[in-house]
């Protein structure tokens, strides 16, 4: 009886809260809708005394860019232009210069230089600022115009003018368009290493490191020493295939795990018996420009203790995002999850950390140059748990490994320092003798230790 009438108890003080619970909703929705009366009066006053006319359309569209730029740097809405933008470079090839690019405060910012393009062949970098094109000065402009600006017919001729922070000056550079091969996988064996360059996660990516591993196993004509993933400079792309490719390395485990804005919204991916690569010991190679998929590959190969990740830290985009159509040709691209490691880990924000940090001391400006990543973004999301990388940053004793210059690796035949570093390692581990005493590294521990925020 007691009990009984204690829950009696509980639900009349529940129902005497009702009144104020709906009182508090009456009260959000009163303040909501007079939020968008003040949105209409501005939308009217626009188009009744703005200097110039404006179309409704093109006041909307502002409007709806402004609403979801205030969320965070990868939530967009997405025009018929902007479809079929996203169609041909995911699906088909385009006359362009094969950069990735993005919007930070008016100006167009390079978060990547797609491999063997033109825009890769000048040597623009991750972290340059486009400010110029043919002469033009298209900062305020949409990122749309911009990137229009620059796909042209191949064959036709392009200047650009680039600032890179770390140099005095602003410089030019002239490229030629050409038809961008959209191949997202690359393969080859040197010193009977497989190297896979993955340069995106478009839908074959996963199909294709299938293919890329078997093709070099029927070079070397049999197992090779190990393999190289070679992921800097991308960009990242489609969720599943990043899954794919870690999967093609794993044999069991937690991959990747999403989680959404309920603690109970969790999606986690796992791996499927058997692995593609033998066992053998892999090398994953990871830049400033490397984000989003590429970081899910790298965080799940070096959670599970199944590849030693060398380079510099990566981009730092640990979220994901969903396309929700609203038309036959508009569509909403909305972030809707964070991802998380196989640890538990989340890198937005922080990025993957090497467990070996390679300089690319081929470059001549890598000292001077400063990297884009998430974290320089505006509006980019929080990471609760966020690593404070300004110590590593800030170190500048010389390590002894990495005593060559640009030049002297030159006359030594190096064009890649980070990947001839990464090569040598698989030939020690591999049991094959080194070719170069100079840059040769050391051991590697064989089971790095996953690193918690």
């Amino acid at each position: 009886m007691r009990k009984t009438l204690l829950q009696a108890g509980g639900l009349v003080a529940a129902m005497a809260l009702l009144p104020a619970v709906t009182a508090g909703i009456a009260a959000s929705d009163a303040d909501t809708y007079k939020q968008l009366d003040q949105f209409m009066a501005v939308f009217e006053r626009v188009k009744a005394d703005y200097v110039d006319k404006v179309d409704d359309k093109t006041l909307i569209k502002g409007a709806i860019d402004g609403m979801l730029a205030s969320l965070d740097p990868h939530s967009s809405y997405l025009d018929a232009r902007d479809f079929q933008n996203m169609k041909t470079t995911t699906e088909g090839n385009y006359g362009g210069l094969g950069l990735t690019v993005q919007m930070d405060e008016g100006a167009v910012k390079v978060v990547a230089a797609t491999e063997d393009t033109p825009a890769a062949r000048a040597g623009i970098k991750s972290g340059d600022y486009i400010t110029d094109i043919d002469g033009k000065l298209i900062y305020g402009e949409s990122l749309d115009d911009s990137v229009d600006k620059m796909r042209g017919p191949a064959g036709s001729k392009i200047r650009l003018t680039i600032v890179r922070p770390g140099r005095d000056k602003p410089f030019d550079l002239t490229l030629t368009r050409e038809i961008i091969q959209l191949k997202a996988v690359k393969w080859q064996v040197k010193d009977r290493v497989g190297i896979i360059n993955i340069n995106s996660f478009s839908k074959v990516t996963g199909a294709e490191v299938k293919e890329a591993i078997a093709g070099i196993d029927k070079q070397v004509g049999g197992k090779p020493l190990g393999y190289v993933i070679d992921l800097r400079e991308d960009p990242g792309g489609l969720l599943d295939q990043a899954i794919e490719v870690a999967d093609s390395f794993l044999t069991h485990g937690e991959i990747v795990s999403q989680r959404g804005r309920e603690k109970t919204d969790i999606e986690r991916y796992y791996a499927k018996p058997g692995d593609d690569a033998h066992g053998l010991p892999l090398v994953v190679l990871v830049d400033a420009g490397s984000a989003s998929a590429s970081e899910i590959v790298a965080a799940a190969l070096q959670d599970q203790h199944r590849a030693i990740v060398m380079g510099v830290r990566s981009f730092g985009k640990g979220s994901v995002q969903t396309l929700l159509p609203l038309t036959d040709d508009t569509a909403l691209r909305l972030t809707t999850a964070r991802y998380y490691t196989p640890s538990g880990r989340s890198v937005q924000e922080g990025g993957v950390e090497p467990d070996v940090v390679v300089p690319q001391l081929t470059d001549p400006d890598y000292k001077a140059r400063p990297r884009l990543r998430e974290a320089d973004l505006r509006r980019h999301l929080l990471n609760q748990a966020k690593v404070d990388n300004s110590v590593l940053e800030s170190d500048v004793t010389p390590d002894p490994r990495f005593a060559a210059t640009p030049d002297t690796l030159k006359k030594a035949g190096v064009t890649d320092f980070q990947l001839d570093y990464a090569i040598k390692t698989l030939t020690r581990l591999g049991g094959a003798p080194a070719q170069t005493a100079a840059t040769t590294p050391p051991a590697p521990p064989a089971k790095p230790a996953a690193k918690q925020p």
